[in-house]
């Protein structure tokens, strides 16, 4: 199954552990979902996406086996479902599935701000899959 990844599993250390495979984040390719913002989830740290056709979403899509999607959706939890989506890489569109939870669930007022987020993402990697992710230069 081909996952769009948008939050905290862009993390490389966050992939690997909850999916229980060392390797997968070597398998994201950036990934970019039109129509659709970034927002938290009501009372938690987390993301989920919000319909809007002004915005679009960077992300990453990567192939994953059944274990590994299985033990990514006991992470995500039941707050989330797996949504169909289709996403612009550099290969064309792709069809893929997505955590997304009922709009109702998200906080419409509060963007879930990437770029804050970068350092854990570690900064190469976070840089690859999400624009405007930059290591803040030195004074």
């Amino acid at each position: 199954m081909i996952l769009f990844l948008y939050g905290t599993l862009l993390d490389p250390g966050v992939l690997a552990r909850m999916a229980g495979e060392q390797t997968l984040a070597r398998r994201m390719r950036p990934a970019r979902l039109a129509g659709w913002r970034r927002v938290f989830l009501r009372g938690t740290p987390y993301p989920t996406l919000l319909r809007d056709p002004a915005s679009a979403v960077e992300g990453a899509v990567l192939r994953a086996g059944e274990a590994a999607r299985a033990r990514l959706a006991a992470y995500e939890g039941s707050a989330y479902a797996l949504v169909p989506v289709t996403v612009a890489t550099a290969r064309g569109a792709v069809r893929a599935r997505a955590w997304i939870a009922a709009p109702w669930r998200a906080d419409p007022a509060r963007p879930w701000p990437v770029a804050e987020r970068c350092p854990p993402l570690g900064w190469r990697h976070a840089a690859r899959l999400t624009p405007g992710c930059a290591r803040p230069r030195p004074r």
